[in-house]
């Protein structure tokens, strides 16, 4: 990262400190300084409950991301390159693609009572469609030159579909990935706040809910960092493919 990028940064936190710990314009209950945040992020580290909060926020969001990847890869490359069963799909997936995935948490609540696997069906609701979307995309733009090219020497529909369609298709999955995993995230911290008693979201909710704002803070930035670390990989693999 170069250190033009953290100038903005920079300013923002030092604006920060100078609103709430020097001139304290607001309460530290609406508004905690850095100072505390970093005085709670110290503390958490210290007993340890961060960092098995982020394991198991972490678990959620690969649990999640993991089945809406082989549903949504699947169904998509099988829809891609069949327009029939995409039309007999469509209105379905027309009606659930738009309902946001916190509008399943009371029925994810009820059908999977409260722990983990609540968290990974709405990470997972979260997730599949904009996974599937992009696929059948991928598909559907795949050179016609390509497949003809393959049909003229003989390959069968096996090996068009491994050796000319899914790598054609490979670009649009990685970019399909890098836009669910922020989903994947802001999904969980939801799930977890209902439907969790561990994880960041929980621990969001239940430090709000004592005015431990400084707490909260810290698992905002934690979430903002996971993101960043999640973006940065898909960023190198998009990269290495592209190449």
């Amino acid at each position: 990262m170069g250190l033009d990028k953290l100038i903005l940064p920079i300013i923002i936190v030092i604006a920060w400190y100078i609103i709430s710990d020097v001139l304290m314009l607001f309460p530290s209950y609406i508004l905690p300084g850095p100072l505390e945040v970093v005085t709670a992020f110290i503390n958490q580290v210290s007993s340890g409950s961060l960092f098995r909060d982020i394991i198991d926020t972490l678990y959620r969001v690969l649990v999640g991301m993991f089945l809406a990847a082989v549903v949504g890869i699947s169904l998509g490359i099988i829809l891609g390159e069949s327009r029939k069963l995409e039309r007999l799909c469509n209105l379905i997936i027309s009606i659930l693609r738009p309902i946001p995935p916190i509008a399943w948490i009371p029925f994810s609540i009820l059908w999977f009572g409260i722990g983990t696997a609540p968290a990974v069906f709405i990470i997972f609701m979260g997730c599949v469609f904009p996974i599937l979307i992009s696929t059948i995309d991928g598909v559907r733009r795949t050179k016609k030159v390509l497949l003809e090219a393959a049909l003229s020497f003989g390959a069968s529909r096996t090996q068009l579909l491994t050796e000319v369609i899914l790598p054609s298709t490979v670009p649009y999955i990685i970019s399909a990935l890098k836009v669910a995993i922020g989903v994947a995230l802001m999904c969980t911290i939801a799930g977890e706040m209902i439907g969790s008693s561990t994880g960041i979201g929980h621990m969001i909710l239940t430090s709000t809910n004592i005015f431990d704002t400084g707490s909260t803070v810290v698992g905002m930035l934690v979430i903002g960092f996971l993101g960043i670390i999640f973006d940065y990989i898909f960023t190198k693999i998009q990269e290495r493919i592209f190449w």
